[in-house]
């Protein structure tokens, strides 16, 4: 048993796959912070994120929900001025737009996790496929929930980032059936 071949380039990859990727997420502060590294990545490699990770971390307040969501035109300045992130107008602004909508369907589904997860009938995704090119962009799900998001207001959640999306929080499960982190998991070969 190997582990998935995107994750073979260095250290830091192999750990995000090992403890992060695909695992089941509930907690709505950590969905909220994906769902940003997962928009702030289109257009760019998964390790420019990860090398970034901290930084993110800590130039978005840990992703407290509230609190982006109340962030301001200075604050925006300011984190246009922060090397340590991606510096993309459009995406910063992007990301407190959606903290406001997670705000707003946390006060309908009483989480945001309730709301992602029943796309899902609340139970990951387990797929079964033998090479990285059989791994899909996007799928049925991705389509729905992404046409669900951007009807509620949520930017920069097309598919292929709300696909990436499901796949980082768990609620799909991509492991190649060869890798580690499928028994890890419970998801025998």
């Amino acid at each position: 048993m190997t582990r998935c071949d995107w994750a073979m380039s260095n250290a830091a990859m192999q750990v995000y796959h090992d403890t992060v990727w695909g695992r089941p997420e509930y907690d709505d502060q950590q969905l909220f912070r994906k769902l940003v590294l997962d928009m702030n990545q289109a257009g760019l490699s998964w390790q420019t994120i990860l090398n970034k990770m901290a930084n993110f971390d800590q130039a978005y307040d840990d992703f407290d929900i509230q609190t982006v969501a109340g962030y301001t035109e200075a604050k925006v300045e300011s984190l246009m001025m922060d090397a340590g992130i991606i510096r993309n107008r459009r995406k910063i602004e992007a990301a407190i737009h959606n903290a406001q909508q997670v705000l707003v369907i946390q006060k309908e589904y009483g989480s945001f996790a309730a709301f992602l997860w029943q796309y899902v009938n609340d139970q990951p995704i387990v797929n079964h496929f033998e090479a990285i090119t059989e791994v899909p962009t996007h799928s049925v799900v991705s389509d729905q929930l992404a046409k669900d998001l951007k009807k509620r207001g949520f930017k920069f959640v097309g598919t292929t980032t709300i696909y990436a999306f499901m796949e980082a929080v768990g609620m799909v499960n991509d492991h190649l059936v060869t890798c580690i982190c499928r028994q890890d998991q419970g998801h025998e070969v």
